[in-house]
């Protein structure tokens, strides 16, 4: 069993990585609070293949357990699922030494960890991530949030865990668009922070247990040093940026998360070309490792589509966003834009599947 300690202003907290670890929640769970209650909260993908595993552990270390389960996905990211939460936790009468648990994705994650956050000012909650994508990169940091209909994790807070508990065994059960998934979020950590991630995941044999760690290694360094997303932690955004705009311009129906963060951090690469800040062999190089990873290059979206969403996107500063580009695989700076600059870049780089892409 591997564990990463997390250094933030909130608290201190670790990561434990290994095949098994879900067994250990309970011993974990029981050193984090004092109190004796704790919710589950799934999805009705994942809860019914783990629920009951964790209600043992939980339940053998002294906990009186409970679970909900909400209807899977990103559309359900939102104010009604928080407000049901909230509700739920009124009737169990939760305290602030109560527990929450975290089960699923990163979309459980986002939202349980927001009602955390916010419910009597904050409750104890542990994340224990069972996708790829929530296991390397969503569930450690702090960051929860709820989608608006005027744009994606606009309503959220910075809220640190106490405990992330990761188990690369539940990928066992993950169909291959969730793997494909959650590669984005491994090759976004390649391309910003260390390029032999990159080298390692050119092949379906790298040790999945080992880039969990790296991964988590890396964010947790970056969160050490800017745990509220004001110099470094923003190099993380690689490829976000336009892939939050595919997201909403789609409804979140037609590109997951991951899909539509590969778009954009192609998307990233040809802004950066055009600037003469990124060398033009990384463009191929990564087309051809994300087409390896059945993950798309470019959306079925007009560059007014991105553009029109790209506009009310949460990061704009004073008329400034910060866009993350490549210098090279491993080495990621931050590009202050004006809106002008972007929508010119944009326009002149876009690729739109089906026509230029």
């Amino acid at each position: 069993m591997r564990t990463i300690s997390i250094k933030t202003q909130q608290r201190e907290y670790d990561v434990t990585i290994g095949v098994g670890a879900l067994a250990e929640l309970g011993a974990i769970a029981a050193a984090t609070t004092t109190g004796r209650k704790a919710i589950i909260v799934s999805d009705d993908i994942v809860g019914p293949l783990y629920i009951p595993q964790l209600n043992k552990t939980l339940r053998e270390a002294g906990f009186k357990a409970f679970s909900y389960t909400h209807v899977s996905g990103e559309a359900h990211k939102n104010i009604h699922m928080l407000q049901r939460l909230y509700n739920i936790f009124a009737q169990l009468e939760l305290t602030r030494t109560d527990l929450i648990i975290a089960l699923g994705g990163g979309v459980i994650g986002d939202v349980a960890g927001f009602a955390a956050a916010t419910y009597q000012r904050g409750i104890p909650y542990i994340q224990v991530p069972t996708s790829l994508l929530a296991q390397v990169d969503a569930s450690v940091g702090g960051k929860t949030a709820i989608d608006m209909p005027f744009g994606k994790n606009m309503v959220g807070a910075f809220y640190q865990p106490w405990a992330v508990v990761i188990d690369p065994a539940v990928l066992a059960t993950l169909p291959v668009p969730r793997i494909s998934e959650g590669m984005a979020e491994v090759i976004k950590y390649g391309c910003i922070k260390d390029e032999g991630i990159l080298e390692q995941v050119q092949t379906r044999d790298f040790q999945t247990t080992a880039i969990i760690a790296r991964c988590v290694e890396i964010k947790a360094a970056v969160v050490a040093a800017d745990e509220f997303d004001k110099g470094e932690r923003m190099l993380l955004n690689f490829g976000h940026t336009l892939g939050h705009a595919i997201e909403k311009a789609t409804h979140y129906s037609l590109y997951t998360h991951g899909a539509a963060v590969a778009c954009g951090m192609v998307a990233a690469i040809r802004i950066g070309i055009q600037l003469g800040i990124t060398p033009p062999t990384l463009e191929t190089a990564l087309k051809s490792l994300l087409e390896f990873w059945q993950l798309p290059t470019a959306a079925a979206i007009s560059k007014e589509e991105v553009l029109a969403t790209v506009r009310k996107d949460k990061k704009w500063l004073s008329g400034t966003l910060n866009f993350i580009l490549l210098e090279e695989f491993g080495r990621a700076i931050i590009r202050p834009m004006q809106l002008e600059e972007l929508t010119e870049l944009v326009e002149i780089t876009w690729l739109e599947a089906g026509v230029n892409g």
